[in-house]
């Protein structure tokens, strides 16, 4: 359900919806509060979102000595619950700068080298795919395999329901991206691909000797103190959490039910604002992976812009890059930014103005990059605000 950037248009729908948010932080002593010239802009940004009729807006924010959070709208639009910061939500390939660290962990203890062509290593990969020659982790983890977007192979119908009832598995997402031709001028330019990250699972998989979801909370989720992350299907009687909807012919459908994304290595995590932030952190303070897999992620192989797993972002305070996890879905748009060092991050979910899908409306998918871009934006520039004011 990822989509690739297009022109934008405005958001049609407005509804009015419940407002609440608080403040907190984890030590005992309250660290003083930033001041309003610093995330007013945020707030006032996000409560534009709420009047373009986003359902609901979680937000965290952390910087040397400070944290602040804030929930906006409701939970569901059924009872109508005021969301909470720690309401946990469908992250979408945020998913991805989680499975990467996954695959460095690989590498740091040589099971497979970035450089290693992985043909014969991932089982049916080659059968299902065919692909025009020998491709690397490397290649995979930065969308330059040119291989072809599984999702580019799903159904067009408008009625969506029926595959989305269905759990997209690792093997079944090769199987039909392999529907697709696969070029050999492709290899080695950059190309968004969902398949990769399916490849990746597998890879994970085969060379762990464990289901790929275990992996992750053995080697990822648990030691990073990811305690309300996972890769499990959804409880849809779950408290706190954020339901997403889209309309279909009019009517508006509750698409909360993650079936279709449930253990995927691309899309399939659900967590919170606090979670990708301390990943984030984490991750970029040297906790999660070896000092030189952190800066073959941060390294572009080619492509401005995109390292292993994560996007890059201007950063006001440093010649340094910012760096992102972004997630893309029909019904939920969320960013994860850190700063090189790790000591300034940032996350958001919005949960998306009930709308058609792209199947439906293929303008929609425009609004929907629009306040994908625009909440990057908005995180970028307060953390730009509160470095800006640390001197």
């Amino acid at each position: 359900m990822s989509s690739k950037n297009r022109a934008v248009r405005r958001a049609v729908f407005a509804v009015v919806l419940a407002v609440t948010g608080c403040t907190y932080t984890t030590d005992d002593t309250a660290p003083p509060p930033p001041s309003q010239d610093a995330l007013g802009p945020l707030e006032r940004q996000v409560q534009l979102f709420m009047d373009q009729g986003a359902v609901a807006a979680v937000v965290q924010i952390r910087w040397p000595g400070g944290e602040w959070s804030n929930a906006y709208g409701v939970r569901d639009l059924e009872s109508m619950t005021p969301a909470q910061p720690t309401d946990r939500v469908e992250i979408a390939s945020v998913t991805k700068t989680m499975t990467a660290v996954a695959v460095l962990k690989l590498v740091d203890d040589h099971l497979i080298g970035l450089d290693d062509p992985v043909n014969d290593v991932i089982p049916g990969f080659t059968a299902a795919l065919k692909p025009p020659g020998p491709i690397t982790v490397r290649q995979l983890l930065s969308h330059t395999s040119g291989m072809p977007e599984v999702n580019d192979a799903l159904p067009r119908d408008v009625d969506f329901r029926p595959y989305l009832s269905r759990t997209l598995t690792m093997e079944r997402g090769l199987q039909l991206a392999g529907t697709l031709p696969w070029t050999e001028a492709s290899v080695g330019s950059f190309m968004y691909s969902n398949t990769n990250y399916l490849a990746l699972g597998l890879l994970v998989q085969t060379l762990r000797h464990k289901p790929f979801a275990r992996v992750m909370d053995e080697e990822v989720f648990g030691p990073l103190g990811l305690k309300n992350t996972s890769l499990d299907r959804i409880d849809l009687h779950e408290t706190g959490l954020l339901h997403g909807y889209v309309t279909l012919r009019g009517e508006r459908v509750d698409t909360t039910d993650n079936n279709f994304s449930a253990g995927s290595p691309a899309s399939g995590a659900v967590s919170t604002v606090a979670d990708m932030n301390l990943f984030m952190a984490q991750l970029f303070q040297g906790r999660a992976v070896s000092a030189g897999s952190l800066q073959e992620m941060k390294t572009s192989p080619g492509f401005l812009g995109y390292g292993l797993g994560l996007w890059q972002h201007g950063d006001g305070c440093s010649s340094a890059k910012r760096q992102e996890g972004r997630g893309n879905f029909w019904d939920y748009q969320t960013i994860a930014v850190s700063s090189d060092d790790g000591r300034y991050v940032a996350a958001m979910t919005v949960t998306t103005p009930p709308m058609p899908t792209q199947l439906e409306e293929p303008s929609s998918g425009n609004r929907r990059d629009l306040l994908n871009g625009q909440i990057e934006s908005t995180l970028n520039e307060a953390l730009d605000r509160l470095c800006q004011a640390a001197g």
